[in-house]
């Protein structure tokens, strides 16, 4: 069936990607994109930047954000807003919140990194992640050798070490749950979609039985297609949308050309499904 022409996760410099707004518009539209979704975290700072790229390119873009959600003990499942008015004040008044949130969780996940024996500077950017996190505590001179003695040669590999759920230096957020995330979306004007489920959760049965859950909620779709997704797993995600009536999407989570993992649009499989777009595709 070929390469998608839609591309519906993206991040740039306003959250944790590596290209500005406008360069990453360029460069989906230099791959073949013609509908693209910058999904930059807990923030709508590129939209406007970006769509107006998107006008000079010839090339769609909507209006979106992705935002981090509690889940019970699922501490970091994404909602992805589509269609969202990104100039509403309700919106960017709880952005603002979720991003102090943010702020605070950055702060004293680097504490703990310290408190690891880890040597950091926090990064002097308005949205802190743990990518940007563990760059930080990768790049210190200070801690070369450690981590040469831990075999850890990249960011990533320091991040999945120590700041994902259950390794030391990670701590939870507090706000929001998935439910108001899917509310905030909705209140918005927007279809909110459950982002890489296979990335967060990984047996068959707790994706299947999330997604009634998070359907039950007012979930309007799910992320079935994206480079981690196997076949089998987009087939799952696939069939039970069907049944349930949702949106199926995709992407290729682009970050930057030079990310290890989420480098190049269009970068995910099918498997033979259609994707369901709705209300996203239209004109």
């Amino acid at each position: 069936m070929g390469a998608p022409a839609f591309d519906l996760q993206s991040h740039s410099t306003c959250s944790d990607g590596a290209l500005p707004p406008r360069a990453v518009v360029a460069a989906a539209a230099d791959a073949g994109v013609e509908l693209l979704a910058l999904t930059d975290h807990d923030t709508v700072d590129g939209v406007d930047e970006a769509m107006q790229a998107g006008a000079a390119r010839g090339l769609r873009v909507v209006a979106a954000v992705e935002l981090s959600a509690l889940d019970d003990d699922r501490e970091d499942l994404h909602v992805l807003g589509y269609l969202v008015d990104h100039h509403a004040a309700g919106l960017l008044e709880a952005l603002t919140e979720f991003r102090a949130d943010r702020g605070a969780r950055a702060v004293r996940m680097a504490e703990a990194l310290r408190a690891c024996g880890l040597q950091l500077d926090l990064p002097q950017r308005s949205s802190i992640g743990r990518p940007h996190l563990a760059q930080a505590a990768f790049d210190h001179p200070a801690n070369r050798m450690r981590l040469e003695r831990e075999e850890i040669v990249n960011a990533s590999q320091l991040l999945e070490a120590y700041l994902i759920p259950g390794a030391p230096a990670y701590r939870r957020r507090s706000t929001p749950t998935v439910a108001e995330a899917i509310a905030l979306v909705h209140d918005a004007g927007g279809v909110a979609v459950w982002a890489h489920p296979f990335w967060d959760v990984d047996a068959a049965a707790a994706v299947l039985e999330t997604i009634d859950r998070f359907a039950a909620l007012g979930l309007d779709g799910v992320e079935a297609f994206y480079p981690s997704h196997d076949a089998e797993q987009t087939a799952l995600i696939a069939a039970r949308c069907a049944e349930r009536g949702l949106l199926t999407t995709g992407s290729g989570d682009f970050h930057g050309p030079n990310h290890p993992i989420f480098n190049r649009f269009r970068a995910f499989d099918l498997h033979g499904f259609e994707a369901q777009l709705g209300p996203i595709a239209a004109q």
